[in-house]
């Protein structure tokens, strides 16, 4: 055999693989490059559409909607308030850590308010992304929801003095419970003003009149563990049982509860919808919850990884939820009304 024919043999040999290496390194970059793709783009299948952060370590928290149709939603451990607006995310800096950004509604302007206990203040953030805060009198501060009442009044609930408070004009006004034992979450105010919160610890609703007269009622699930609450369209008061994996229901005085079918799913949060459909995230299953006419549905999320947290619904009924796996997702209204 002649050393040319050997060499050529030879070369034609590593020219294949060499072929081999530049198809697979090809179909690599190509991967590497749809990845990228991937979490830069919004994601849809069936109904669902996803827009990734816009950091990678960005985890979403609470979410709410502004009659402008703006997205609003928190960023834990991050400087920054996050806003979708026309299907892209900003990211406006506020100038402190998040630490368990809890609180967020929006108000009849369109500005978004949240809690941040780091700095020990109440924040309104305008569409322009300016920032106005309202520091609180305590040293340290543990917070929990925030809600926005039709005449412009701001909620929350303070786990460090034990107490729902409202402010107005600048001024803060405090409720007391009046038990160590009460840890208040979760808050929310009907179209008349009434304010309705629960106390995690005490395992009762509160009953805020506009006259600032307090009511409580014990739920009958014992130790039940209460997070959210929200008040549909009827005046009926919902509320999460994180512990005993329900939801409640208080209405002309009596309490209804609902168990969800999935064992352990972990319930975060709930928003009722303008349709009246009461909506709620499982972080342990990875789905979106539906609750209406006493029946429970639930949506399973595509991704392996998906943790829902937040949810909040706007006027056209759509469903946005955060993801704390670093996604701002929507469930179109028409595939959840199809639930």
């Amino acid at each position: 055999m002649s050393l040319t024919v050997t060499v050529a043999g030879r070369i034609a040999e590593w020219s294949g693989r060499r072929r081999v290496w530049l198809v697979l390194a090809a179909l690599l970059l190509v991967a590497a490059v749809a990845t990228v793709l991937w979490r830069l783009e919004p994601w849809s299948e069936s109904g669902l559409i996803e827009y990734p952060m816009l950091i990678r370590t960005d985890i979403p928290t609470a979410v709410a909607v502004a009659p402008d149709g703006a997205v609003w939603f928190t960023i834990e451990f991050s400087d920054a308030i996050g806003v979708l607006r026309n299907g892209r995310i900003q990211r406006l800096p506020k100038g402190t850590q998040n630490l368990e950004p809890l609180g967020l509604a929006v108000d009849a302007q369109g500005a978004a308010w949240y809690t941040d206990a780091p700095a020990r203040v109440i924040s309104r953030v305008s569409p322009d992304g300016a920032i106005k805060s309202f520091p609180l009198a305590t040293p340290i501060a543990r917070l929990g929801r925030l809600a926005v009442a039709p005449d412009g009044a701001v909620w929350f609930t303070d786990a460090t003095t034990l107490s729902i408070t409202r402010l107005k004009n600048g001024v803060f006004t405090r409720h007391d419970i009046g038990s160590l034992r009460s840890s208040p979450f979760g808050v929310a105010v009907e179209a008349h003003g009434t304010v309705w919160a629960t106390l995690q610890e005490a395992n009762k609703l509160v009953h805020i009149s506009a006259d600032g007269r307090l009511a409580q009622f014990d739920v009958p699930t014992r130790a039940s563990g209460l997070g959210d609450v929200a008040v549909d369209a009827s005046g009926a008061v919902w509320f999460l049982e994180l512990r005993v994996n329900k939801i409640g229901r208080f209405a002309d005085g009596r309490f209804t509860e609902f168990t969800i079918p999935t064992p352990s799913a972990g319930l975060t949060a709930l928003a009722a919808a303008p349709d009246g459909s009461l909506w709620f995230t499982e972080i342990r299953a990875g789905q979106l919850g539906r609750l209406r006419e006493g029946q429970v549905s639930e949506v399973r999320l595509p991704r392996a990884d998906a943790r829902p947290f937040g949810v909040a619904v706007d006027a056209a009924n759509n469903v946005w939820y955060t993801d704390l796996s670093g996604w701002l997702g929507m469930l179109r209204a028409d595939r959840a009304k199809a639930r």
